[in-house]
């Protein structure tokens, strides 16, 4: 669906209120997050699910945005799309008909899906064409009720925040290694010897840049398999089409940057299941345990709702990725990445203790 249909879709569907009354916070992003001069704007969400459509309504929020800033905005709408899943024609359409350095924003359920012929990755398409982009996924597991949660999160100081990670990454680039220990049990060494971390700090006003937002995370990969020891997530657990918050929490042990043992009540079986489906699927199935990513929260307006994308960006929390990092400077390259987060870590970086609040 285009601009007139998009809109007619949420006025139908209860979703153009809710998206106006978010427009006036989403107008503050625009210039500290993107810079934004004369580019064209492409807005993309899907319709969603009842009750659980907020990957329309913030797109909806985005556009009226946009429109309120005399911005020569787009607005497109999708159903929504799991892995495996092509893009609908509209979205494929509309992306292939913008030149070079414009502004993208992607809010879906799940996935944006495949947009061949323009390339296999989303990222790679807007390093070529220099688009700055930002995006939302796997919105889709939360009600209506949290998108106020999710403007919190969005409505920050960038200007400090942008600071704060830069910090942090300056720290973690010239560290050689992290031990994480938290009171439920995690202990963990993570050797970052010649990796150099990433922010998703809101900053992505460079041509061909882009990232989350909620904004709020310095992540990075390991020195190739030197992981070693037990991490206890209790906040969150992403599996293959589900974040949960936790109940019972989930124990991994982890040898030579695979896990080798996992423990917990049901949402241990759920990511148990996942891997074993990755296995079942991926090309080399003994990269699907591997762990590929350590990551710090950042963000003080966020808070844990059961959504990865604002999961991992909470302060005094901490994730590991399982899986895939090859687009951020690791050797992993598989079909999943699968983000775990636990409350309250202690971080040693070479030994002394790292301050982020």
């Amino acid at each position: 669906m285009e601009t007139i249909e998009s809109i007619n879709w949420l006025k139908q569907n209860n979703a153009y209120e809710p998206a106006k009354n978010i427009s006036a916070q989403l107008k503050k992003i625009f210039v500290p997050c993107l810079a934004v001069q004369n580019e064209k704007i492409l807005i993309m969400g899907d319709t969603g699910f009842e009750n659980k459509n907020i990957s329309a309504v913030l797109s909806g929020g985005y556009y009226l945005a946009a429109e309120s800033l005399n911005l020569n905005a787009k607005l497109v709408l999708q159903g929504v799309k799991a892995v495996g899943m092509r893009a609908d024609d509209d979205l494929i359409e509309s992306l292939a008909e913008l030149k070079e350095n414009n502004i993208l924003f992607i809010n879906m359920s799940d996935k944006i899906g495949s947009i061949d012929p323009l390339g296999k990755s989303f990222r790679k398409m807007c390093q070529a064409k220099n688009h700055k982009f930002i995006s939302s996924l796997s919105l889709g597991d939360l009600d209506n009720s949290h998108v106020n949660e999710i403007i919190k999160a969005i409505d920050v100081n960038y200007k400090t925040m942008h600071a704060k990670h830069e910090e942090v990454k300056k720290i973690l680039d010239n560290a050689e290694e992290l031990h994480i220990k938290t009171k439920a049990g995690t202990d963990l060494y993570y050797n970052i010897k010649g990796s150099l971390s990433k922010c998703a700090d809101g900053n992505y006003t460079k041509p061909g840049e882009g990232g989350n937002l909620p904004a709020g995370e310095v992540y990075i990969p390991p020195n190739g398999k030197r992981v070693d020891g037990t991490v206890v997530i209790d906040a969150s657990s992403r599996n293959h089409s589900h974040t949960t918050i936790i109940k019972k929490p989930i124990t991994l042990k982890i040898e030579e940057g695979m896990i080798t043992e996992m423990n917990g009540g049901d949402e241990a079986k759920e990511l148990e299941k996942t891997l074993n489906w990755a296995a079942n699927k991926a090309k080399h199935p003994n990269t699907v345990r591997r762990i590929g990513e350590f990551g710090i929260g950042l963000n003080p307006n966020a808070k844990i709702i059961g959504s990865t994308v604002i999961d991992e960006k909470v302060l005094g929390t901490a994730h590991i990725g399982i899986g895939s990092n090859y687009w951020f400077g690791g050797d992993i390259f598989t079909i999943i990445h699968l983000d775990q987060i636990f409350r309250d870590p202690e971080i040693y970086v070479d030994g002394k203790l790292l301050k982020v609040s």
